[in-house]
């Protein structure tokens, strides 16, 4: 891996120095595996003669120069990715003079050729701290400084930065353009950028905005620019009258780009997304809520992040959980999806709730010691825990006093960094609250708090009410909640609240008096509202209502949520059995309108019979909820969400050999449901399937390559040959695997077919393989592709207590660093989860 800076080093370096500017010249038409970079960095020192370094990595030094003196090249640290500089003068200009690596990782400068028709496509990817692989920079947040690209690359190209071009001059003799962009304001490092290649492109402008939507030349018949360009104009206009600070970046556009290792990127003013959002296949309503959802969070961090940035990784939650919550607000208020607290509620708060369970848990204000530390850190709690304590938080301040103080900690902090005191200082401004002890409850301190009611009854009426708090022994903090309780009563078929209570819950046990004499309902609703982040408990009468018909009877869509939630969480935690569990969700799942609630249900069912369930049971249960799904998808209205949710879902469970000949005649086209599409997604799903029940082979997938020869049929392949269920095919992906050389997109791909859940007796050889090979691949690749080994080849799928053993013998021996052993952890806990829940069901069989 690259040079690890730490925060020790980082604030030495900031003390040291004030960065002006970067002029930064780049040729792209140097060849496949490297390109030319040359960088001039205008800085002062506050200590004349002291001594720094400029980071740079994978690069040959063809000349550095500090104030005029050539340096010694060879003093050029290539492991780290560092070059020293001593005998700094008060004003400093450093010239440095390389060239540097094209990746396949995702990270830096990253090249991709198109198998349609071998066009080449770039874009940078820098966060945490990659820009040093493109150019000679002091690679940390806080050293802002401005940005002036010069790109010289093939006359057919498009480039595409940060700020929009000055200039465009053809060079004839090269076959070439050069592109000098406008300098931009002050920026961190991480969120300059450069997309480049034969991008197709559709403009637009907006409110005095140019707007830009790119992606590659072969996917432009798939590009619906209309809808992303439409939730762009809702955006800004939402941001632009919460925030009051106009978008501060000129242009925006927005690339789609190949081969990217998130989901999106919020470079300033060129913002990247997985191009896996250019949906060439038909999609559900869930998917294109959530790259709504996506668009607007990186909007959210023009301001959140970009304007005003973060000191250090410590407070990275103020970026990421900022952007989420913010997102998730101006898609209920300003877009058509005016349920997305639901999705957020169902989606995000779960992840939060899984992430903050493990032992590797961490307060959202996390103590971020070095880069490897930030690389794991971007998690369900940086970016959900944290927006779930906002929406809590907004709900004790009320929305215009946390908005007025967002607006202050803006006008405050413009293009400088801050830390978490600034914004509290804000907020505490403007609502009149003191925030410190809410910080230290909810912001610095881990685990998430289980509430329960606790009631007594007599004449059908309550005669007490209390809220229970819990905390493990290892995280004992309670806290301080503002929620709602709900009290649901059936009539007519229909589950409708008929009272609600808000109160704060403090301590171990909180009374509730205003529910004293009411009568007791059919379901009663701690945290109605999904006010606070906590997971919550239904009472036996209430879980009764749900398996008994009542999750169907609900006619709000976020309490029916919630409910889904709690019940996942109690058979997460073992206190409900994954036979009741799966048996729920087979008796309410046909009812469930809202389409991402119902893909998420489903996928739990599925990940609780094949991991959760009493392996004596888990052929049953997954044959119970195969024939439910194909009695739902014989009455699915045709071409509807639910109907391609049913068949996807149906896909991934079918095993037996008349749930495969369905799957079979789908794809030959033999046995297709009125109205399914088979698309070639859909087709690549069909396939993976038969190739896991042993119905296709090598000469199958080859075939259907042959018929999809792109960029994800290629990945669609990759993941298939993986899954053909022999342990010659596996030995092959496993070799493929560790040779350190598939694309980043392939090996995920790869890791993804090989471990298939539905044969998990085919990995048995390769728990002990796994651990003799993590360490050193954590050595020696780089960050994103060891972590996709360590967290995607983990033998999750070995569910015994020899996995467990086995991970703390590898963490004994060999001492490895911090973030691996982190992940390592990670791996050990849920199979640790897997094995209690697999004997709670078998005893409740």
């Amino acid at each position: 891996m690259a040079g690890n800076l730490t925060r020790d080093e980082a604030r030495e370096r900031a003390r040291l120095l004030k960065v002006e500017s970067y002029e930064v010249a780049l040729d792209l038409t140097e060849g496949e595996e490297r390109f030319d970079s040359v960088t001039k960095v205008r800085f002062t020192s506050t200590t004349p003669g002291a001594s720094t370094f400029v980071d740079l990595h994978g690069a040959n030094l063809r000349r550095v120069t500090l104030n005029g003196a050539d340096l010694d090249v060879s003093a050029y640290d290539a492991d780290k990715g560092r070059f020293p500089l001593t005998s700094l003068a008060a004003s400093n200009e450093l010239v440095v003079d390389a060239d540097c690596t094209y990746m396949r990782t995702g990270e830096g400068l990253h090249r991709f050729v198109d198998p349609v028709d071998q066009k080449v496509y770039l874009h940078s990817q820098f966060e945490t701290a990659d820009a040093h692989r493109m150019y000679a920079c002091f690679d940390q947040p806080d050293l802002k400084a401005t940005f002036q690209l010069t790109v010289l690359a093939p006359a057919d190209w498009e480039v595409v930065s940060n700020s929009a071009a000055d200039s465009i001059e053809e060079v004839a003799e090269r076959a070439a353009r050069r592109w000098e962009f406008a300098t931009t304001p002050v920026i961190s490092t991480y969120i300059t950028a450069l997309v480049a290649g034969h991008y197709h492109k559709v403009t637009s402008e907006h409110d005095g905005i140019p707007l830009g939507v790119y992606c590659r030349s072969s996917l432009a018949e798939h590009l619906d620019a209309d809808n992303i360009l439409e939730v762009t104009r809702q955006g800004f206009d939402f941001f632009h009258r919460v925030f009051g600070v106009r978008y501060p970046f000129g242009k925006y556009d927005q690339l789609f780009v190949p081969e990217f290792n998130a989901g999106a990127m919020e470079n300033a003013g060129c913002v990247t997304f997985l191009e896996d959002y250019v949906f060439r296949s038909r999609v559900t309503d869930a998917v294109v809520e959530r790259r709504a959802e996506t668009i607007l969070h990186e909007m959210a961090h023009m301001w959140f992040g970009d304007l005003v940035t973060m000191r250090w990784w410590d407070d990275l939650w103020l970026n990421e959980s900022f952007a989420t919550y913010m997102s998730v607000l101006a898609q209920a208020e300003s877009t058509r999806w005016n349920k997305a607290w639901t999705t957020f509620a169902n989606v995000e708060k779960s992840w939060a709730y899984r992430q903050d369970q493990l032992p590797s848990t961490h307060p959202i204000a996390a103590d971020i010691p070095d880069m490897q530390a930030v690389e794991v850190n971007f998690d369900g709690i940086t970016y959900a825990k944290g927006a779930s304590v906002l929406k809590q938080l907004v709900a004790y301040v009320g929305l215009d006093n946390f908005l007025a103080g967002v607006r202050d900690y803006f006008a405050a902090h413009a293009w400088g960094n801050t830390e978490l005191e600034d914004l509290l200082n804000a907020l505490e401004r403007t609502s009149g609250r003191d925030l410190s002890s809410w910080s230290k409850e909810w912001l610095e301190t881990s685990w998430v708090n289980t509430l329960r009611p606790e009631f007594e009854v007599s004449g059908g009426r309550f005669t007490s009410f209390d809220v229970l708090q819990e905390a493990p022994v290892e995280h004992p903090t309670l806290r301080s909640h503002r929620i709602a309780i709900g009290l649901y009563s059936l009539a007519g078929g229909k589950l409708t609240r008929t009272k609600r209570v808000e109160l704060d819950v403090v301590g171990a046990r909180t009374s509730v008096s205003r529910l004293i004499g009411e009568e007791q309902p059919d379901l009663v609703l701690l945290n109605d509202d999904d006010l606070t982040y906590a997971k919550i408990r239904l009472d036996a009468d209430s879980l009764r209502t749900l398996v008994d018909g009542g999750i169907t009877a609900f006619t709000e869509s976020l309490p029916r949520a919630l409910c889904w939630t709690a019940a996942w969480d109690m058979t997460r935690d073992g206190e409900m059995s994954t036979r009741d569990y799966v048996k729920l969700v087979i008796s309410g799942v046909a009812t469930v309108s809202d389409i991402t609630v119902l893909q998420t249900v489903l996928r739990q069912a599925r990940l609780a019979a094949q991991q959760y369930a009493d392996p004596a049971w888990r052929a049953e249960g997954l044959s119970l909820l195969a024939t439910e799904l194909r009695t739902l998808l014989d009455s699915a209205e045709p071409g509807s969400d639910q109907q391609l949710s049913f068949l996807q879902a149906y896909a991934a469970v079918a095993t037996s050999e008349e749930e495969l000949s369905l799957l079979q005649g789908v794809l030959d086209g033999t046995a297709v449901p009125e109205g399914v599409t088979v698309d070639a997604d859909l087709r690549w799903t069909l396939v993976q399937a038969l190739v896991s029940g042993g119905r296709l082979g090598e000469a199958d997938i080859e075939a259907e390559l042959e018929r999809d020869p792109t960029a994800t049929g290629e990945r669609s392949a990759a993941q298939c040959r993986a899954a053909i269920p022999t342990a010659e095919a596996k030995e092959a992906a496993w070799t493929r695997i560790v040779s350190g050389t598939l694309a980043n997109h392939i090996a995920r791909a790869t890791i993804g077919g090989f471990q298939d859940p539905r044969h998990p007796e085919l990995m048995g050889p390769y728990r002990e393989r796994y651990f003799a090979e993590v360490g050193r691949i954590y050595q020696e690749w780089t960050f994103d592709q060891a972590s996709t080994f360590a967290v995607g080849c983990f033998p999750a799928l070995l569910i015994e207590p020899t996995t467990v053993r086995s991970a703390h013998d590898f963490l004994s021996a060999a001492q490895p660093p911090q973030a691996l052993r982190r992940l390592i952890l990670e791996g050990a806990d849920g199979v640790r989860r897997a094995l209690r829940n697999r004997e709670k069901d078998a005893a409740s069989a």
